[in-house]
């Protein structure tokens, strides 16, 4: 048994019933190999061990009072993965299914997808299973304000700057950094993601989709290709999948289909995103709507169906795990030549190998949707500064950093004997500078 399997055995005896977590490292770990062969002073300083094992982890009761004066109670959660090259950064999420497993995974993908932006933050995640869908807003501030009640303590500007993630949007950031103002008396950079009226960052917005949609166009051009023309599936309907939806069509391409968790549309004319936008972003309503009001549109139940439409490109955009075995050789069927990850972990692993086997350019979440946090911590340099930069500054950035992810993680695998294999060369290339910056800074 080799280091890494020993690692994983271990990782996965003491941390039971938690898939997502053990998916997430031995995608990780199986990638690294190549290294690990070439510095076996990992093993001497436990550097593996280490690294999959997070600094801290708060967890805490989250009671707040509905509109009917019931007292509800929810549990809170907060990773503090790795902070070797920066405080830890990681967005909040929102949703019934959040548990430790899910938020130790995302916490995991962090330090990588945050080192590769090449900016200094290190890894972090949290949130709760508390659901926003259906309540108040009345109702979502006395949530927010009873999280951050606790929070608080274990958060700064140099120590820890959460973000937005699912379930996590303009409205519950508002909130929460509220009550952090009104615990701290202190008005600082502690939140990205704010609006642009108390210390938020053009572009934030629109940097997770843009960013991914920059990356593959850079994957298209070192090929020879582009977007135009090219038909295109967008799985989700949020904040995401909307604006790579957006980019990706002023690219020349044929947007197709989109979803949420109820069901997707498909538009072989080509997705009106201003309807979409309606629907989702104005309405809080659900995506079947589209169909009602867009002739000859097709709403079906059910997400799986999705990936049985005929495109060249897949964008996944939802959540972890929504293409897997199955949907992957739909898509390879169905003509896919391009698959890159706008959600976290949107692919299980069968999935993947299917992408791989098929010579599918597939860019894994860790790169692909490292736009979000990059433009966060864009948004950090501009609070600390007390500066305020246009939309075209930091969109110019946030595309430079992505075409430079790009690069790196496509050297990274050619140098370790995996071309073309970018979830290898992501791995590799987020973890050579942690693992540095962990081994100068010593047993710690």
């Amino acid at each position: 048994m080799d280091y890494v399997e020993r690692v994983l055995e271990t990782l996965k005896a003491k941390n039971p019933n938690e898939p997502e977590f053990h998916q997430a490292a031995t995608e990780i770990l199986n990638g690294l190999r190549p290294v690990v062969g070439r510095h076996p002073e990992y093993e001497k300083t436990a550097l593996l061990e280490r690294f999959v094992e997070p600094e801290r982890i708060i967890m805490f009761r989250v009671p707040w009072v509905d509109d009917g004066g019931n007292v509800r109670v929810n549990k809170g959660y907060r990773v503090q993965f790795n902070s070797a090259i920066g405080p830890y950064k990681g967005g909040l999420r929102f949703h019934p299914s959040v548990n430790l497993s899910i938020m130790k995974f995302l916490g995991l993908e962090q330090i990588l997808k945050n080192s590769l932006t090449g900016l200094p933050i290190g890894g972090g995640k949290g949130g709760s299973d508390f659901d926003p869908k259906g309540k108040s807003d009345m109702e979502v501030m006395r949530f927010c304000q009873s999280f951050m009640t606790e929070l608080f303590r274990h958060i700064g500007q140099d120590t820890d700057v959460p973000a937005g993630d699912i379930g996590v949007g303009g409205r519950e950031i508002g909130y929460l950094f509220g009550q952090y103002k009104r615990l701290r008396g202190e008005h600082v950079g502690v939140l990205t993601g704010r609006g642009l009226s108390y210390g938020g960052s053009l572009a934030r917005t629109e940097a997770t989709g843009y960013g991914l949609v920059y990356m593959m166009e850079e994957a298209l051009k070192c090929r020879g290709d582009g977007f135009k023309g090219k038909t295109v599936i967008v799985s989700g309907s949020g904040n995401v999948a909307i604006y790579a939806v957006q980019k990706a069509q002023s690219l020349g391409a044929n947007v197709v289909a989109m979803y949420d968790s109820n069901g997707y549309i498909y538009d072989k004319n080509g997705i009106d995103l201003a309807v979409v936008k309606q629907i989702k972003e104005v309405e809080r309503g659900r995506i079947k709507l589209y169909a009602e009001r867009v002739k000859g549109a097709e709403y079906h139940e059910g997400c799986k169906g999705i990936w049985n439409i005929p495109c060249d490109i897949a964008l996944p955009c939802a959540t972890q795990n929504e293409i897997d075995e199955e949907s992957a050789k739909a898509l390879v069927r169905g003509g896919v030549k391009y698959v890159g990850e706008g959600a976290n972990m949107p692919t299980t692993l069968g999935g993947i190998s299917v992408f791989q086997n098929a010579n599918v350019v597939f860019l894994p979440a860790k790169a692909a949707n490292a736009g979000g946090v990059a433009t966060s911590a864009l948004e950090m340099a501009q609070s600390s500064g007390r500066s305020y930069w246009s939309f075209e500054e930091v969109d110019a950035k946030l595309k430079t950093i992505m075409v430079n992810i790009y690069h790196n993680i496509d050297r990274a695998a050619a140098e370790y004997g995996a071309a073309g294999d970018y979830v290898a060369g992501a791995n590799i290339a987020g973890f050579l500078k942690v693992a540095d910056a962990m081994t100068a800074q010593g047993i710690v």
